[in-house]
């Protein structure tokens, strides 16, 4: 999918999960889960495909130390715009998944998510972002990854099994953790089918 053009003709639907309060339970759930046992300031976060901010400044308000990372330059103009309006500290870098060391994102993310970056990847990309995001968190790092379930989708995200996450971050342990309850427009859902899960990864 070609984020870039979609930022610039203001098509950006899954903005809307800020505004679906089920599907912003569990989010925070699964942040509540990786926040467990542990006291504010949680450590460095990771946003990856960061788009407007959404999430980065979520996690940032529970108090993360967040850097978002998004290629598209119109994405991370509304993500400074949303930071800047929420008054929070959150780092923007515009990057590519692949290449986070060379894009010195910084060491040792003790959470990281990705909220649709992964399934629209190829199998290398893939790869590619598996090894970077293992070469910059820390032991201890919980990653939470979402995903359409596998399907042709002509432009749009292909989606991703939990096989296919496993095989990209090797060394680490993938859990299923349920649908995001996202609820997109019947017409959308019946065409796309996205069966969209949360997917939670941890090192062994």
């Amino acid at each position: 999918m070609n984020y870039g053009f979609a930022y610039r003709v203001g098509f950006h639907p899954w903005e809307d999960a800020l505004d679906q309060p089920r599907f912003v339970e569990r989010i925070s759930e699964l942040f509540t889960q990786a926040e467990s046992g542990r006291e504010p300031p949680y450590g460095a976060a990771l946003d990856l495909g960061t788009g407007s901010g959404i999430w980065g400044v979520q996690l940032a308000k529970r108090g993360w130390q967040v850097t978002g990372v998004d290629l598209v330059e119109k994405a991370l103009e509304r993500a400074r715009n949303r930071v800047r309006e929420e008054g929070v500290d959150m780092r923007l870098v515009q990057a590519s998944v692949t290449e986070l060391v060379a894009a010195d994102v910084g060491p040792n993310f003790r959470l990281v998510l990705d909220t649709g970056t992964f399934h629209g990847l190829n199998r290398a990309q893939r790869e590619a972002m598996g090894r970077e995001v293992s070469a910059v968190t820390a032991d201890d790092a919980t990653v939470l990854v979402l995903a359409w379930k596998p399907r042709r989708r002509g432009p749009l995200p292909r989606g991703a099994s939990q096989s296919e996450i496993e095989e990209a971050f090797a060394g680490w342990a993938t859990s299923d953790m349920g649908t995001s309850n996202f609820e997109a427009p019947k017409p959308v859902e019946l065409l796309l089918n996205p069966g969209e899960h949360w997917y939670r990864l941890r090192r062994r």
